[in-house]
């Protein structure tokens, strides 16, 4: 038995059998690749290969996100509707499979193309590549409150998914640099790695397909109910519960993906090792794989809420040193690297297992159905993937950094070297103290934990 299944399962709660369950974590694996790479890698591509300044790299990965907050919504609607026509959400699980192509593509941007026609290829890719995610990981989301399990079992399945996303996240994270070239990275490394990778993600992502049919043979179903459109998204936003848990969550995403943006250039420029790039990826992500289990434990004895509010608590604190650079000592700097992955595992377990405690509570009100709530989460969560690195990327305009093509080392002026160290320290630990704030305003945990 592992950590993982060590739960004091209520009397009428369905515990979920382990083969099912991991089958579903498994299509973690392919949107980790997405969540990942593009964060680590994109906007670097962009500034250091592809030579687009970096004010026009930052509005490439973030203008559109706008298409997103539209449309995750009524991919969220359609997932209800297949789920009260059909029973199920599996054609667009389907179409979502199709992600690895646009993955591909994104790094595959021809060799003539620089600066402006180079972002324009990379915002097409980027774009179709977040709708088809869309269509997978809505569904995907959904499957929690789908089933009929308790409070705990709903954070035990998140687990199990925490832990395959974490090694999607890590094996991506390090392999990416890697399959590129590393520090002699080329164009043609770019389209290598986005090839590999991508017939990683289509294999996992179709495991997971077949092992959410599998956990909806494990336990009952329920069938969508409530109305659905814009009447549907409004009664969504209306709930007071699910508007201070995404707003908490906005800002933990945007924090995140700021810190995975930022790692390459505080490899290079702060510790002037671009080669610790890699390094200090599995040390943001290899924690959550011991860590999650505990997380767990954490979150049985205390709940969901409490335990969440101490890991933004860390995350903050662990940004601060990161502030420091170089005279903190690289020791210190990876120790610090590895708090922001235990808090960041915390982070991504937490949250996600309280949406569908939101959704629970809301179906008991009469309210929309689950593919809504999803849809405006994973909107959400897109918009975070791409505030943090354009966050990041107007702390490098404004330093003034200097954007070059492969192989070109220019001389970056002090004020981006500063932009560079404080863009990846001082700017997360504020916005994770704003996600505190905002996280302490969600009040549903203790009556969810009671009423399981």
């Amino acid at each position: 038995m592992t950590g993982l299944d060590r739960r004091p399962a209520a009397a009428t709660e369905t515990t979920l059998p382990r083969g099912p369950l991991a089958g579903f974590a498994a299509g973690s694996l392919g949107m980790g690749v997405w969540v990942t790479v593009p964060g680590l890698l994109l906007l670097y591509f962009l500034t250091d290969v592809l030579a687009v300044a970096p004010w026009l790299a930052g509005l490439t990965l973030l203008l559109p996100k706008i298409a997103d907050v539209l449309l995750h919504p009524w991919v969220g609607h359609r997932a209800d509707v297949e789920q009260t026509r059909r029973g199920d959400r599996r054609r667009l699980l389907l179409l979502g499979c199709a992600l690895p192509v646009a993955f591909a593509a994104l790094f595959a941007v021809p060799g003539g193309l620089t600066g402006t026609p180079a972002a324009a290829w990379v915002a097409v890719f980027f774009i179709a590549g977040n709708l088809l995610f869309a269509a997978y990981q809505v569904p995907y989301l959904a499957t929690p409150a789908d089933l009929r399990i308790g409070y705990d079992e709903r954070t035990r399945l998140m687990a199990f998914r925490m832990v395959v996303l974490t090694l999607g996240i890590l094996v991506s994270g390090l392999l990416a640099p890697l399959l590129t070239g590393g520090d002699a990275a080329t164009r043609g490394g770019y389209q290598r790695m986005g090839v590999v990778l991508a017939m990683g993600m289509l294999v996992a992502m179709l495991v997971g397909v077949a092992g959410i049919a599998r956990l909806r043979g494990s336990a009952p179903a329920s069938t969508a109910s409530g109305h659905g459109g814009w009447r549907a998204l409004r009664t969504a936003l209306r709930d007071r519960q699910f508007r201070w848990l995404v707003a908490a969550y906005l800002a933990m995403s945007t924090t995140t993906h700021l810190v995975l943006a930022g790692v390459p250039y505080y490899a290079e420029y702060e510790l002037r090792a671009p080669g610790l790039t890699t390094v200090l990826v599995a040390a943001f992500v290899a924690p959550a794989l011991l860590v999650t289990p505990a997380w767990l434990v954490v979150a049985r004895r205390v709940g969901k809420q409490r335990a969440l509010l101490g890991a933004q608590g860390a995350f903050a604190i662990g940004s601060l040193v990161l502030a420091v650079g170089r005279p903190a000592g690289l020791p210190v700097l990876i120790a610090a690297v590895a708090v922001l992955g235990v808090a960041f595992a915390g982070m991504q377990l937490l949250p996600f297992s309280m949406l569908p405690d939101v959704i629970r509570a809301a179906s008991n009100a009469g309210s929309t159905g689950a593919g809504t709530y999803t849809g405006v989460w994973t909107a959400t969560e897109a918009t975070g993937a791409a505030l943090g690195p354009y966050a990041y990327a107007l702390c490098l305009t404004v330093g003034g950094f200097v954007a070059s093509t492969a192989g070109e080392s220019p001389v970056q002026p002090d004020a981006a070297l500063a932009a560079v160290r404080y863009g990846f320290g001082l700017l997360p630990a504020v916005a994770m103290l704003a996600a505190l704030l905002l996280q302490r305003r969600y009040t549903l945990d203790a009556t969810a934990r009671a009423a399981s």
